[in-house]
């Protein structure tokens, strides 16, 4: 399948060649004439129409990442809408790139982190938050595990959770490794499923 990088300048073309050694240039009119399903396109947002782009390719069946100079929510937003599977920055490492490609192409999404906690957060409060959380649910995990468990469901980054604690960021990730593999979940949105006890309608 085609990688195709669809912007207007050239500044970052070494980059995503790093990343993917095949990938092809083109303008949006070549994307619109060349994609076809299955085919990886990565549209920049300072592209005029971008959105629209992104829409008719999606629905092609082509695998849409959108990369911005400058990534926020509602841009994110507007891209997922649109289609695409993945929102980036446009200069992210190569391997931060391969990762992307991964994700989507394996049917996931993949945004920056502090966007997805927010996307958690909001969904963990529209569940009924922890108003609908029953304390056998976080029985099994210690004091700080529960703590940093319900830091991360109200859709606190890694970062924010190590702040309000007051730990590092790397204990944070170790206390949330031990509360997924506790409580059987794979990720932030399982985990607002679990807490919330909507895991079995998500299923």
């Amino acid at each position: 399948m085609a990688q195709l990088f669809v912007c207007q300048g050239h500044d970052v073309i070494p980059r995503w060649r790093e990343a993917f050694a095949e990938a092809r240039l083109v303008t949006p009119e070549q994307a619109r004439a060349q994609a076809g399903a299955g085919d990886r396109v990565w549209v920049t947002s300072d592209l005029d129409r971008w959105s629209g782009l992104v829409s008719n390719l999606s629905r092609r069946g082509a695998i849409l990442s959108v990369l911005s100079y400058a990534p926020n929510s509602l841009e994110a937003f507007q891209a997922l809408g649109a289609g695409a599977r993945g929102y980036a920055h446009v200069l992210s490492p190569p391997e931060l790139l391969r990762q992307v490609e991964m994700v989507v192409t394996h049917q996931g999404i993949w945004v920056w982190p502090e966007l997805l906690a927010q996307v958690v957060g909001g969904a963990f409060r529209t569940l009924g938050g922890e108003a609908m959380l029953q304390k056998e649910t976080l029985a099994c995990l210690t004091e700080r595990e529960q703590a940093v468990a319900l830091a991360v469901a109200e859709g606190l980054s890694n970062k924010a959770v190590a702040n309000r604690l007051a730990i590092t960021e790397r204990t944070v990730k170790a206390h949330l490794g031990a509360v997924f593999r506790k409580l059987g979940v794979r990720d932030r949105m399982q985990l607002i499923l679990k807490l919330s006890h909507q895991e079995q309608d998500a299923l």
